[in-house]
């Protein structure tokens, strides 16, 4: 099947790698690297109706310019995949504005970072059953054996990409936490070896165990490696949606706001527990 594929970073080089490997005709452009088209227009050209184009950009301004010029491009019957991991109420939005042109507009969650290309990337699709079965021969061959599915209309495929990640957030928080405990411990813990052990039967074991095996393998004290842990969206966004709809997510929201604590130098709401405990217990404060 033939694709258009707009972005080549670490996710979209290595979904196109997998697609070309499985047989399927993909056709690029990136504006930061080596592809097939020189620009959207040129790239739209090189594909024959009924277009398919993917987006594997980041979500915001950045997706919200490329839609808004293919909107111009493409023609009726045409279908624009977004797999960044945009807000779906914006993946919502953006099916309503494609339709207006006759164009179909799927939202993709996909998960599956740079390991993708080896191990397949999960995909979570909202939007027409119709572009969804035209495309599925492309999502089959992105996709692990059961890893693709439509999960509902417009916005279903970010939203539920949304919640996943919000739940990412929560797990690698735990793991985090734990493996603090037994580094903070009386026992002179070999950390990568507890990982590899849970990773064999363990009811904890999961591919961020995994993961985090590897990175004690490479290095077993994390040397070098700032404390420093950023946010993409996703977490805050879901618990935005969380507290509008009522629903508690105290594992999911203190995750979040410990990657926000991890970016002070200096808390100040610590400074302030410690002035407290200064003035109403005269226990003495570290000063600068």
């Amino acid at each position: 099947m033939q694709l258009g594929m707009v972005g080549l970073g670490r996710m979209g080089s290595g979904m196109t790698q997998r697609l070309r490997q499985a047989g399927h005709d993909v056709k690029t452009y990136d504006p930061n690297v080596d592809s097939t088209a020189g620009s959207l227009t040129e790239l739209a050209q090189q594909l024959d109706p009924p277009r398919h184009v993917w987006l594997m950009i980041p979500a915001g301004e950045v997706t919200e310019n490329a839609l808004r010029e293919l909107l111009v491009i493409l023609e009726e019957g045409d279908a624009i995949v977004d797999g960044g991991n945009s807000n779906f109420r914006d993946s919502q939005r953006r099916a309503r504005k494609a339709a207006e042109h006759g164009i179909h507009f799927l939202d993709a969650g996909v998960s599956g970072g740079i390991w993708g290309l080896r191990e397949g990337f999960a995909l979570m699709v909202g939007g027409n059953p119709e572009p969804i079965g035209r495309l599925e021969p492309v999502f089959e061959a992105l996709a692990p054996d059961g890893g693709f599915g439509h999960v509902g209309p417009s916005g279903a495929g970010h939203f539920v990409k949304m919640v996943h990640n919000g739940i990412e957030y929560g797990l690698m928080q735990s793991y985090a936490e734990g493996f603090e405990l037994m580094s903070a411990s009386e026992f002179e813990l070999d950390l990568g070896s507890v990982a590899e052990l849970w990773r064999h039967g363990s009811v904890v074991r999961s591919w961020l165990l995994d993961l985090l095996a590897r990175a004690f393998e490479q290095n077993p004290k994390l040397d070098g490696i700032r404390g420093y842990v950023d946010d993409s969206g996703e977490g805050r966004w879901t618990v935005d949606e969380a507290v509008r709809t009522a629903v508690p997510l105290p594992a999911i929201t203190a995750a979040l706001y410990a990657r926000f604590a991890s970016r002070q130098d200096e808390s100040f709401a610590a400074k302030v527990n410690a002035a407290l405990r200064e003035q109403f217990g005269g226990h003495a404060v570290k000063r600068d």
